[in-house]
């Protein structure tokens, strides 16, 4: 019997997570990969090729969105798309940091429905499935129901608190910082921090197993200009993301300019 695809990501993302800490603060070879995409690394390159081996082989008829990878265009005719980012916080990872992750997850006719981020330094592996809530390492995670935007634990980039993009001023928060947007939606789905946002150009790649992790977990998850996300487009982003319970969400939204 074939195996389901909550089973098949969780067993892909340690494989990568393999991979990852044969390179971990040894230094690997490493390049930019230009117009502001940052850097990329051997382990990127070899992760990214051992998941398209091991989850094509699984799912022949599944199509392929990866960071590492050249644009698929069978994705934009196939009911369910792998979106993978082989190391998410690739700058992270070079540091020697411990905040990197590898993010998978399964769209079908662009939403969500399987989604696992693993982040192999400190053995935290996060997966949902549509509709039967979220977990870390097996156990059931809940967002946080902090509402109140005064001194909300919001991660965030420091790039956040430019006020060209509020209405007056940024909002009254508390901003905390980790590289990998997919482990900042966990870590709001586990509850540790009130809120995650970025309001730029966010590849989906970053975002989609953790936007279901989230969601899974209580969460509102919408872009910057209060949509629900949707995945596998042609341009394969999306403008920004928050997350949080829906009240603070709402309430960060109306001091969006």
């Amino acid at each position: 019997m074939p195996e389901n695809d909550l089973n098949l990501l969780r067993n892909a993302a340690i494989g990568a997570g393999k991979i990852a800490m044969r390179f971990y603060q040894k230094n690997p070879i490493s390049w930019d990969k230009g117009d502001g995409q940052g850097p990329v690394s051997e382990a990127d390159l070899e992760i990214d090729k051992m998941l398209f081996d091991y989850l094509s082989k699984a799912r022949p008829d599944y199509s392929f969105l990866s960071e590492e990878a050249e644009n698929n265009t069978d994705r934009y005719t196939t009911k369910n798309v792998f979106i993978i980012d082989p190391i998410d916080g690739t700058k992270s990872f070079l540091n020697g940091h411990e905040n990197f992750a590898t993010s998978i997850a399964v769209a079908r006719n662009g939403v969500i429905h399987t989604a696992v981020v693993y982040l192999p330094a400190k053995d935290l592996l996060y997966d949902a499935q549509k509709d039967e809530g979220s977990r870390l390492n097996g156990v059931q995670i809940h967002t946080g129901n902090n509402t109140n935007i005064n001194g909300a634990r919001i991660l965030a980039s420091e790039s956040q608190s430019n006020p060209k993009l509020w209405k007056d001023t940024p909002p009254p928060i508390e901003r905390h910082f980790r590289s990998s947007l997919a482990y900042r939606l966990c870590l709001v789905a586990e509850g540790r921090f009130d809120g995650m946002m970025t309001l730029r150009p966010t590849w989906e790649w970053d975002v989609a197993a953790g936007n279901l992790i989230c969601t899974e977990a209580g969460c509102e998850v919408r872009t910057q200009e209060g949509d629900c996300p949707i995945y596998n487009s042609e341009a394969s982003k999306m403008n920004g993301m928050i997350a949080g319970n829906s009240i603070l969400v709402n309430k960060l939204l109306g001091y969006i300019k």
